[in-house]
């Protein structure tokens, strides 16, 4: 997605936006996003996606598309048709991000002692889910040749860990003083996951229920999505019958100041017509599902 021209209230990741009133004052009257959590849960019927997902491994024995790799190009087709969505609010002010972005943690070994790779993707607006997926694979094999950070958002933090107490303390003062404005150098915000538009927890990969996840104060992500396992479930379908389902759970946290009820309603509604009818995931984000929100 090409940045429109810089004007004068933008960030450099994001343009000011013009928002109702009340929608406006909440930035002052609650400034911080901890303050302004909602919460969302569903359990999305997940039947058609796995047979999609045979479909695309079939004759494949390694490199294999997984939901994951879905669930993320679902998201970012998401917020590429609701743009609302990829909002968020810093400086008592609302601002729209120039480019979608979704990242991820990817745990170097299985252990309880392996150290944890922080991943940031910004997908391209003709990927598929074919694109998406190699782009995963091919970052999570990179981080996990290593059993430590050898770079990136990771190696600067464990920098900063290492400063003596008093230091560390004085840093994040201005960082944080920075962050307010958006005048942190792109060395200390690339590839944060505190600056994404979706954070995104596969909870199902280490056979853990979904949970609602707090957001934070520093930085600009403005939603917070945790995967489930992968479970059989009872659902009652359209013509009044009931089937035995794969189904998955799905935990979002929000800020609610970036929309009302109605928008995130719609944009979950979204979300389970692209389970329901995975072949939208072979269209480029920058086409239109079609989908009918009425």
């Amino acid at each position: 997605m090409t940045a429109p021209k810089r004007r004068w209230g933008d960030r450099k990741d994001g343009r000011r936006v013009k928002a109702p009133g009340l929608q406006t004052v909440m930035t002052a009257l609650l400034p911080k996003r901890t303050e302004c959590e909602v919460y969302l849960h569903d359990t999305i019927d997940a039947t058609e996606l796995l047979k999609y997902l045979a479909r695309k491994n079939e004759g494949r024995t390694e490199n294999k598309m997984t939901i994951f790799h879905c669930i993320i190009t679902a998201l970012a087709r998401m917020c590429r048709e609701r743009p609302l969505m990829n909002r968020f609010i810093q400086g008592y002010r609302i601002y729209e991000r120039n480019e979608i972005s979704l990242s991820f943690v990817a745990k170097r070994r299985f252990a309880d002692s392996a150290e944890e790779a922080l991943m940031f993707l910004v997908p391209k607006e003709t990927d598929t889910v074919d694109d998406i997926s190699r782009t995963i694979i091919g970052d999570v094999r990179e981080a996990r040749k290593s059993e430590h950070a050898t770079g990136g958002v990771d190696e600067l933090l464990d920098k900063f860990a290492a400063l003596p107490r008093p230091l560390l303390a004085g840093s994040v003062r201005l960082i944080r003083y920075l962050d307010f404005w958006g005048k942190n150098p792109d060395f200390i915000t690339a590839g944060d996951p505190n600056y994404s538009t979706i954070l995104v927890s596969n909870l199902g990969s280490i056979k853990c229920p979904s949970v609602y996840h707090h957001l934070n104060n520093y930085g600009t992500n403005s939603i917070m999505v945790t995967i489930g396992t992968l479970h059989k479930e009872e659902i009652l379908m359209e013509d009044g019958h009931k089937e035995i389902r794969d189904v998955v759970d799905i935990g979002a946290t929000l800020d609610e100041r970036i929309a009302d009820g109605f928008y995130f309603a719609r944009s979950l509604k979204l979300l389970r017509h692209i389970f329901a009818h995975p072949e939208l995931l072979d269209k480029p984000l920058n086409e239109e599902s079609g989908f009918d929100y009425k």
